[in-house]
């Protein structure tokens, strides 16, 4: 099988599979990559431990940081106790939550549903006055300070 025939395969797999977490099987949130195809995870209990991404995934389908898969455990694994099997998407993900199967540990609310809700008129209102005031604006300090507007009212008054 070619690279291209294998990668559409693994993708259509990963995208179009609607599955349900097996016995021993659990979802678990992505926290961190840690190189060399190493994940490290938190499970519902709040356990976190590193996962191996499988051979078949690697270079064709990439995991992030807040990224939910499902994992089956290793039982031989001192550091690396998981092997993921799946990686869920929103569609899956809704999929999982409708069929009861969801970690509640998981159920909070995404930081983006929170951010819609804030009142973005008060916030603007306040920005508009404080925009006259460059108190608070970075300084380079890798630049020589010039003050421009001293020697030009110097130079007019003359």
């Amino acid at each position: 099988m070619s690279k291209a025939t294998k990668r559409k395969h693994v993708t259509r797999e990963v995208v179009e599979e609607f599955r349900l977490p097996g016995e021993d099987e659990q979802v678990v949130k992505v926290v961190a990559g840690r190189g060399n195809n190493l994940h490290e995870v938190l499970n519902p209990d709040g356990e976190t431990f590193l996962v191996s991404m499988p051979t078949k995934f690697r270079k064709n389908v990439w995991i992030k940081r807040g990224d939910f898969v499902l994992i089956s455990s290793i039982s031989e694994g001192d550091k690396v106790k998981g092997e993921i099997t799946t990686i869920l998407y929103k569609e899956q993900i809704k999929y999982i939550r409708s069929q009861g199967a969801w970690p509640s540990q998981f159920e909070a609310a995404p930081p983006t549903n929170q951010l819609e809700n804030l009142n973005l008129e008060d916030n603007q209102e306040s920005t508009e006055s404080d925009s006259d005031n460059d108190d608070d604006l970075f300084k380079n300090t890798n630049r020589p300070v010039y003050d421009a507007s001293s020697e030009e009212s110097d130079s007019d008054e003359e």
